[in-house]
This record gives C-alpha cells, structure tokens and sequence, in this order.
C-alpha cells in the first residue's frame, strides 16, 4: 500500500493537534514507535470458521479463503466501494485519484473488486496501481494484491510493491475487519520480505477537518511494516466516505488529505 511523502514535521504536528481530536479525549498511540510483534505463525485459519478477531491473520500465517463466503460487493461502513465512487486527495504537490471500477479480477477463485489508483504531480503520472479487495460474508475486506507502476517522464521505471494471494507465497490480509475495535491488530498483506504492512485499530472516536468537510467518530488505525520498523502513519476513515486523512507520525512526516468524493449509490 502506497504510503504518505515527507512534508514538514512542524505542521503535521500542528495537524494532528488541531484535526483530530475527539469528543470524549483523544486516543493515544503506544509511545513506541516499534510494530506489535506477530504471534507465532500458526496452521492456516478458514475464513467464516472461526470467531473474527480470532482468524484476523497476523504476520506471515497462511490462511484458507472460500469463495463462496465472499463478493466482489463491498458495503463495509468505513469503506463502501461502489463502483463509479471517486475519491481525490492532495499531499503536497501530488494528486491522488482512487476510482472503484466495474471489473473483478479472480484471485484464488474469488471475485476482487478492482480500485484504480493514479498518483499525479502537475499532470503528470507518478504512480498507477490496480487494487483488488474483497469482502467476506462477515463484513471484513480482504485486500487481495496490487498491480502497481511508478513512472518517470513517462516511462515504468519500477514494479515493485505488486503482489498477488496465492503466488510466490503471497498471502491476503484484512484492510478492515467487519467490526473494528480498539486494540484489534491484523496483517494487511504479506508477501515475504517485500509487501508485509500490518495495522493496529486506535479509535473509533476521532474528529477530522479535511478540505472535503469535517466528521466525527472516525475509525483511527497504526500502520505500519517490519520492513520499515521506523515508519508509522495513522489513518482515518469517515462512515460512509472511505479514508479522508492518512498521516505520518514517525519516521517521516506527511499529510494526506481528502479533496473531493463522488458517491455512485
């Protein structure tokens, strides 16, 4: 998953002070800045077989997907992705557009919905990546692999960052659980040694100001990577909208902010 560019630290600090907090206290992240260890990887979990927070995966633990418990029609509450459904963000000079299309793409005989993601700094393109996620009969979205390209004065100069369940060992991972709670952690993809972010729920609580509008009780996640153990970025997603703010609290600093949303019902 893409992650924020480097901005001024001072005003991201400013940011977090002034945009999210929330109603009844704002929910503090843990002071390390270290990624809660994985559990030791265990044998593969059935999804639909066990209790939720039980079969959230966790590091590099296989899991067995059925297709039947599964649609390409996701309505998760935090993330609805209806198909024709546009989000813009800004962070710094660069445009971020994510638009939910009509076609499916079959991974480990399931049909992902496809999210196309264009990344744009004066017009033109810097990165181009198809999504692909799917949502359980439980509510969890699954985020099934990325195909994605970085380009420079027009040409791909990199491919790296694209993965896929099921091929080179890659597994899915959860992008957000059916019914999040603070302290829930859970991969969000995993292929060994080059896709391995993770998340941790903070809040359900949180205010957020964007340019788009303003919302309450945000769901706050930790994201973050063994594969960068000095990097973290908290993200926050509005009911009924998707992500409106993803910032870099360490490691780094960053703001990436919700501009405009186009809901198709």
């Amino acid at each position: 998953m893409r992650r924020a560019s480097p901005t001024l630290l001072l005003a991201l600090l400013v940011a977090i002070t002034t945009a999210c907090t929330s109603g009844g206290g704002q929910s503090k992240a843990p002071s390390s800045t270290q990624a809660p260890s994985a559990p030791a990887q265990s044998a593969p979990t059935t999804a639909g077989s066990v209790p939720q927070a039980a079969r959230l995966p966790r590091g590099g633990q296989p899991v067995r997907l059925d297709p039947a418990q599964f649609t390409s029609r996701i309505n998760h509450p935090y993330w609805p992705m209806t198909p024709g459904s546009r989000w813009v963000y800004r962070e710094g000079e660069q445009q971020d557009e994510v638009t939910v299309t009509r076609q499916t793409k079959k991974i480990m005989g399931i049909d992902a919905r496809v999210v196309h993601d264009v990344a744009t700094v004066n017009g033109q393109v810097q990165e181009d990546t198809l999504d692909w996620y799917a949502q359980d009969a439980q509510g969890n979205i699954w985020y099934m692999g990325e195909d994605t390209k970085e380009y420079k004065n027009g040409k791909v100069v990199s491919t790296a960052g694209s993965w896929q369940a099921g091929v080179h060992g890659a597994q899915p991972g959860i992008l957000l659980p059916a019914n999040p709670r603070p302290g829930m952690a859970y991969r969000q993809e995993y292929l060994k040694g080059q896709a391995e972010d993770a998340a941790q729920v903070l809040s359900l609580r949180q205010q957020v100001r964007v340019p788009f509008g303003s919302f309450d009780r945000v769901l706050t996640t930790k994201d973050y990577t063994p594969l960068e153990p000095s990097v973290v970025e908290h993200k926050f997603y509005a009911q009924g909208v998707g992500p409106v703010l993803a910032i870099t609290v360490s490691g780094g600093s960053g703001r990436e902010e919700l501009l405009r949303f186009e809901h198709r019902p």
